[in-house]
């Protein structure tokens, strides 16, 4: 609980780091992509829902117990919509982004421990950067579809389980949210295998930065935010983690 706490509560160390160094033109770039992407996907999964409920109603065949079918049908997509349009959104803003929240993260490493290297820009870097954010979120999304779907097809089998299955996936959606996180300081410091170790070592440090930054997502102007400020708590994190294990 120490943990996890400290990765939400690292929010506040993070945003202090970016107001008092000045570094709030890495902030709004990806916010204002985070505008752009969200419009996109949110429109694209609004008019999937009605869609995704009329199929799964198409597969019950009989009339009894019809109505409690829908009902649950009606539950379970709008619950699969919520739970993907909040994965493909950040898996995607997180690659594209991903440049801009290296170079944040590099700038507040700067300002924390000025013995490290300057920062410098360089179109290679940026290309790498985009390479390893976009390897990361295609590991960490097939994982994530797996447990997600996992849960879901068990809700279905087992309805009981239907209270505690957001909350599960919540949790797993936190994790390998922290984990994205956590990586644009990892990848200055770790090849993906030691970024790998690092995170399941501090797994609940993670999904206390990704519970924050998941229901960041879910409300109406969170969302634009999420990013940079999950950046910014996760080099936190990950900076003062790697401090101590010195």
């Amino acid at each position: 609980m120490e943990n996890l706490l400290r990765g939400a509560t690292d929010y506040l160390k993070g945003l202090k780091v970016i107001a008092q160094h000045g570094l709030w033109v890495y902030f709004w770039i990806p916010v204002l992509l985070s505008l752009l992407l969200g419009g996109i996907v949110i429109s694209g999964a609004w008019a999937a829902s009605d869609n995704l409920g009329d199929w799964l109603i198409s597969f019950y065949p009989f009339e009894w117990g019809r109505v409690a079918f829908e009902k649950m049908a009606t539950l379970l997509s709008g619950l699969s919509i919520v739970v993907f349009t909040l994965l493909i959104f950040r898996y995607i803003i997180m690659a594209i982004a991903a440049p801009f929240m290296s170079l944040l993260s590099e700038k507040m490493e700067h300002k924390m421990y000025p013995g490290t290297p300057a920062v410098t820009f360089s179109f290679s870097k940026m290309a790498s950067d985009l390479a390893r954010g976009i390897a990361l979120a295609l590991r960490n999304i097939v994982r994530e579809l797996f447990l997600t779907i996992v849960l879901l097809l068990l809700t279905v089998i087992l309805p009981i389980l239907s209270p505690v299955t957001p909350i599960l996936i919540l949790l797993i959606q936190a994790y390998y949210a922290g984990f994205g996180n956590f990586d644009f300081t990892l990848e200055r410091h770790a090849n993906m295998q030691q970024s790998v170790r690092f995170v399941r070592g501090n797994r609940m440090l993670a999904v206390g930065n990704g519970l924050v930054f998941v229901l960041l997502l879910m409300t109406v102007v969170g969302f634009l935010f999420a990013l940079p400020l999950g950046t910014a708590a996760g080099t936190v994190s990950t900076l003062e983690r790697l401090d101590e294990a010195a």
